[in-house]
Parts: structure tokens; sequence; C-alpha cells
């Protein structure tokens, strides 16, 4: 899938992709979205024969009062699908997003950042693309943007129905091999899971952050015989 580099206008203002006066610590994220292969990302890719719901995420990355953060957010229990689950903001594809082949995924996950999280998308510069991935169990296609909050925003609840909590986890806690663990689900399937913010992270958020930190070299040797069930806070 490729996208068309150039501005875009949309009612909040042009969405585009730019990579100037990115700071200097995303450099290897930059290097890594660009040479990141797909079955480097996930062994679930979208489906050969076009099916599949397109949706977006916004990855975004932060400065705090402990250094880079990237913003996730906590879906609500009530929800149909991952209820309860830490994510990052996104949602599927509408109509007035465009295609998803240009720049709809980019309006999507700014539109969907802004809806479940209150932020104000023209506070952030989106710098990357990765490979689409596919989330068997909801069918929907991902393709993960990354953005830079150039202007942090204040950010939080905007309905209990769809979140519960948002929050931001500074990337050092992300790459604390104590933070660290491989999440057990019911059905046996295992993977990279983080507990950060008094939360578990797991499944598709968690995949992609694992692999993240991986390409861009800041992952740092951690126990993967270190286990955790899902149920892990009750």
């Amino acid at each position: 899938m490729t996208y068309t580099h150039g501005t875009h206008d949309t009612d909040r203002g042009p969405v585009a992709l730019s990579k100037e006066g990115l700071p200097g610590w995303l450099d290897p994220v930059v290097r890594a979205a660009e040479t990141v292969e797909p079955l480097q990302l996930s062994r679930f890719l979208p489906p050969e024969n076009g099916s599949g719901r397109q949706s977006a995420v916004l990855i975004l990355f932060g400065e705090g009062e402990r250094g880079p953060e990237l913003l996730l957010m906590e879906r609500a229990g009530s929800l149909r699908s991952h209820a309860g689950q830490p994510s990052f903001p996104g949602g599927a594809l509408d109509p007035e997003d465009g295609d998803p082949g240009d720049a709809g995924p980019l309006r999507a996950a700014l539109r969907e950042a802004e809806e479940e999280t209150g932020l104000d998308p023209r506070g952030v510069q989106l710098f990357g693309v990765l490979p689409a991935l596919y989330i068997p169990v909801s069918g929907f296609v991902v393709t993960p943007v990354l953005g830079w909050w150039r202007e942090p925003s204040p950010v939080g609840v905007v309905d209990p129905n769809e979140t519960a909590r948002v929050f931001t986890v500074p990337v050092a806690d992300l790459t604390d091999p104590a933070h660290r663990a491989t999440a057990v689900h019911p059905s046996g399937h295992r993977g990279p899971a983080f507990l950060v913010e008094g939360a578990l992270v797991w499944g598709f958020t968690a995949g992609v952050i694992d692999r993240l930190l991986h390409f861009a070299g800041w992952e740092r040797p951690w126990d993967r015989d270190k286990k955790v069930p899902l149920d892990w806070r009750s």
C-alpha cells in the first residue's frame, strides 16, 4: 500500500506525512518505518482477497516529564470488541476519510484519536505509516500511523461508553525488563505484554509496540519465561 505524501485538505486542516523538524530520538523509529517488512511485524497479514474492514490506529509519540512517551487508551468494558483492553486510539475508516490507498488511514487515525481522547489533531505531525496488519478475531485490517505530538493538547475520556481512560506511558517503562512479560490467553495463545500504568497491554497493541522497540534498537533483554494471565489484576 502506498500513500501520497502531498497535502490533503480536510475540515480540520491539511493531512500529510512530514519528517521535518522531528526530535533526533525519533530517528530510529523513522528508519524502522521505512524499512520494516510486513512479516517482520506480524504473521497476520491482510487477506489477499481484499476482505476485512479497513481501519487505522495512531501511534503517537510525545515528550513528557520522563522523556519520550506513547499515548494509549483503555477501551470500555461494555464494548463488543476488545472490551477493557488497552489500545492505541483508532478505528474503522469512514467514507469521508477517503481511499485506504491514499490518505484515508491518516485522516481516520487523527479523527478517531480526536473522538476517543479529545486530542487536538492540529498539534500532531504525522511522519510515517507501518504496513497494514490483520486482526483475525475482529476482521479488521489495521494501518498503524506514526505521529509526533508536536504541540501537546489536553486529553481524556470523551465518551465513557467507548473509553474507560486515556493515559501516556514513558518509553523508558516500556523498555524496562521489569515491565515486560508474556501474556497467556485462555486459548493458549501467547504474545508479548507490558505491565505499565496499572494496565496489562497485550494483543495487537503490545505486538506492535514490541516490534517497534525491537526495530528501533530500543529493546532491552527481558525474561520471556515470565508469564501473566489476561486477568492478572483479579
